[in-house]
């Protein structure tokens, strides 16, 4: 009998909750000493352990994007430095070709934990910085064709050695950011998120007999257990899905992402054979981040019973053709890969899932349309602003309505909102309206998130880095008789009232402006006649739905003046619906 079978599910059951608890730990220290609003407004950064071969025993805190790849980072430590790995050293990273990394952006900070001489795990943080050098400020260059047009990359290194930083690496990075006065004090906090986890790690390790490698196996053994207990209620066969792109950042034209989901038994495997060959933009997804956007897929669409560590996903297995937009050769440029197409892979998981598993069904997220914008302040330095605003609307499931407004689809819920009036103090910024949109969800017996209406003025020069894919075609798709979300509608005009062209990518430079965004809408679930006349009664009263979408889309007649349902016209109404 091997050691990780002696452990009891309830004592594993404590242990997963407690590396969970030290991972969410991480992130609140992350969240109070980091200096860029990117972090510790809307918590743009993940936490994670994983064990002494690089596999995730906890990804608790963040968003899935971040963290399901997580362990290629980890991997690339261990091949690049193999025994040369220390107490008191601490590993930096985030090249998507030779680190595991998923983006540029995204840089990885790992700290070993040792039980005596023996390492047996990493704490990692992996966070988005505010800007990392590249052809535009904010790390969103939409005119990158390739990586060398993205920012630094950064191999792994050590960044601290024997308990000492290298300040030569550490000038370094400062000298290739737009913003060292954010990044200085992020970089540290990054650390000492990482050093926390390290202290907590040991503490729990302490108190198990026999220490934590024992317990990390036994912890994956359960989840590989739950994961293939779900494949096996299952059909076997092979389920389909694509979706695409409208352009290449340059030029219009459709680009598909197929996905086909082979199970077997407690098997399920994912290829992408189909999948159209990489592009010029910065539309492709880097190794590491198409096994995230596959496992965070998955793993959302079968619901929280599932662990998420990296037993959940031995019976995975990924097949993603080299030179394809899953997975390019260098030098293609990769930035956008965190949002789009990890959304189109998640979207594919989802509808390839409910042809399955029709039960579980996951309605479309709006894709985002908003620019991330930058400027000068009175000292000279750049400021950068993410528009999260704006976000999108969320799909439905079988159980509850879509939230209205939330971050993208990659970080379920993950993503934080920031606060009008904090923006305001912080940007140069006039914040006119930010309020849920009206009929912007899908329709359907559970309804689709509204999205928003955003409207924002300027008050100093900018650039704009524009991605807008939610803004040619509704892209909240709508399942099992669901409706689609509305699409994203957006105008920009400057300081004279002059429109302002809006490209799909690209960057643009302009005076003080005023730009109104309508997000895109998520997709709803089910037949909306079906829905309960007092929710739709509600969202009348609450704004979200007009009375005019309220009779044609759900059956359900309001009286304007008193703000009531008209029972016999709803009737009526409905049964001749039942009727057809």
């Amino acid at each position: 009998m091997t050691m990780r079978s002696q452990i009891d599910p309830i004592t594993l059951a404590i242990i997963q909750n407690r590396l969970d608890f030290i991972a969410r730990q991480m992130g609140w220290v992350m969240i109070r000493t980091s200096r860029s609003p990117i972090f510790n407004q809307s918590h743009d950064f993940s936490c994670f352990i994983a064990d002494a071969e690089g596999h995730l025993i906890s990804q608790a805190d963040g968003i899935p994007i971040h963290t399901g790849g997580g362990g290629f980072a980890v991997e690339a430590i261990l091949d690049y430095f193999g025994d040369d790995i220390h107490k008191g050293d601490v590993f930096l990273l985030n090249d998507p070709y030779v680190a595991g990394g998923n983006h540029l952006p995204d840089w990885v900070v790992a700290w070993p934990v040792f039980e005596g001489d023996t390492l047996i795990a990493f704490t990692c943080n992996r966070a988005h910085q505010s800007d990392i050098g590249g052809g535009a400020a904010g790390t969103y260059n939409p005119e990158a064709t390739e990586i060398f047009h993205e920012g630094i990359r950064i191999p792994p290194v050590k960044l601290v050695r024997d308990g000492e930083m290298d300040d030569d690496l550490f000038r370094l990075l400062m000298l290739n950011t737009r913003t060292p006065h954010l990044l200085e004090g992020d970089l540290l906090a990054m650390i000492g998120s990482a050093r926390i986890g390290a202290e907590e790690l040991l503490k729990l390790s302490a108190s198990q007999e026999g220490g934590l490698r024992s317990a990390f196996e036994g912890v994956m053994d359960h989840a590989e257990r739950k994961m293939k207990h779900l494949l096996q209620n299952l059909d076997d066969g092979e389920y389909s899905y694509e979706e695409s792109f409208d352009n290449d950042c340059f030029e219009t034209r459709k680009i598909r992402i197929c996905v086909t989901l082979k199970k077997s038994k407690d098997r399920l495997t994912v290829d992408f054979a189909g999948t159209d060959p990489q592009i010029k933009g910065f539309k492709n997804s880097s190794l590491a981040n198409t096994y995230s956007a596959v496992y965070a897929g998955i793993v959302s669409f079968f619901g929280k019973e599932l662990p998420r560590n990296s037993g959940t996903f031995r019976a995975i297995e990924i097949s993603a053709p080299k030179g394809s937009l899953v997975n390019p050769n260098p030098p293609a440029p990769v930035t956008m890969c965190t949002v789009f197409p990890a959304h189109e892979i998640m979207h594919c998981i989802w509808f390839a899932l409910t042809e399955a598993s029709p039960e579980r069904a996951l309605a479309g997220w709006g894709k985002n349309s908003f620019p991330v914008t930058s400027g000068r302040d009175r000292e000279n330095r750049t400021w950068v602003m993410y528009n999260w605003s704006a976000c999108s609307g969320a799909g439905a499931t079988r159980t509850r309505d879509g939230f209205e407004q939330i971050g993208p689809i990659v970080t379920l819920g993950g993503l934080t909102i920031p606060n009008a009036e904090t923006f305001e103090q912080i940007y140069p910024v006039r914040i006119h309206k930010q309020e849920l949109r009206c009929d912007g969800g899908g329709s359907g017996e559970h309804r689709g998130g509204s999205g928003v209406d955003y409207d924002v003025e300027f008050l100093t020069d900018v650039e704009m880095s524009f991605r807008s894919e939610g803004a040619d075609r509704p892209t909240g798709v709508g399942v099992c008789g669901g409706g689609d979300g509305k699409m994203a509608t957006m105008d920009l005009r400057n300081a004279n009232g002059e429109a302002v062209a809006v490209p799909d990518y690209g960057n643009v430079t302009l005076g003080p402006n005023r730009m109104r965004i309508s997000s895109p809408g998520g997709g709803g679930v089910g037949n909306p006649a079906m829905r309960d006349a007092e929710l739709v009664l509600r969202d009348v009263r609450d704004g979200l739905v007009s009375i005019e979408a309220a009779r044609e889309d759900y059956r359900v007649v309001v009286n304007s003046a008193s703000e009531q349902i008209d029972w016999p016209s709803t009737r009526s109404l409905r049964n001749n619906a039942d009727s057809r």
